[in-house]
């Protein structure tokens, strides 16, 4: 599947690069995505599903060297703890970096990173070249989109685009944990 998808989500990582927000398959449900360099389409995700900015938002990406931008130097034994589960459904809450933008982290002194499993969403940071914010496809308290057509319904033409693929085995969102002490945040 994935090798019939690659121009697909070569063309969704254009329009991401063009300042796009689009949608796209992860481990468990649809998710909302862009540039988290684009502090516009950052925004625009916010307002979409009326997320408070100070909530802060999940970046995702196929390796953790795209996350260097948003992220502190920390002890090796915590990186350790991160790369023995990833990539996989976890996201860790690491120490932000000095540059790393509110509207990112929103009000908290760390950033929720996780190194995607997920074929479609590794593919497209890759094709992107960076790591991408990664925000379940829902306005709030909706619930999270698990097909295109859910996310059509949602959304329509407020974003510019769907990458189909299928869903990730994963039943639920991605269990967040704190990287200093290993303890979960958010069960999955």
């Amino acid at each position: 599947m994935l090798k019939d998808n690659l121009l697909m989500i070569e063309k969704a990582a254009q329009k991401l690069r063009d300042g796009a927000v689009i949608a796209y398959p992860t481990e468990a449900v649809y998710g909302l995505g862009c540039d988290p360099g684009n502090e516009a389409s950052v925004r625009r995700i916010l307002r979409l599903k009326s997320r408070p900015v100070e909530a802060g938002l999940i970046l995702i990406a196929d390796r953790f060297e795209r996350f260097a931008p948003y992220v502190a130097k920390v002890p090796d034994r915590w990186l350790q703890r991160a790369m023995a589960v990833w990539p996989g459904p976890v996201t860790w809450l690491f120490p932000r970096g000095p540059g790393t933008p509110d509207w990112l982290a929103g009000d908290h002194p760390t950033i929720a990173l996780r190194v995607t499993a997920h074929a479609v969403a590794g593919e497209l940071c890759a094709r992107f070249g960076g790591a991408l914010v990664s925000t379940s496809a829902n306005p709030r308290s909706q619930a999270p989109a698990r097909t295109p057509a859910e996310v059509e319904a949602y959304f329509g033409n407020a974003i510019e685009g769907i990458v189909e693929g299928s869903l990730g085995t994963s039943g639920k969102p991605s269990e967040i944990r704190d990287l200093a002490s290993g303890r979960i945040a958010r069960k999955g």
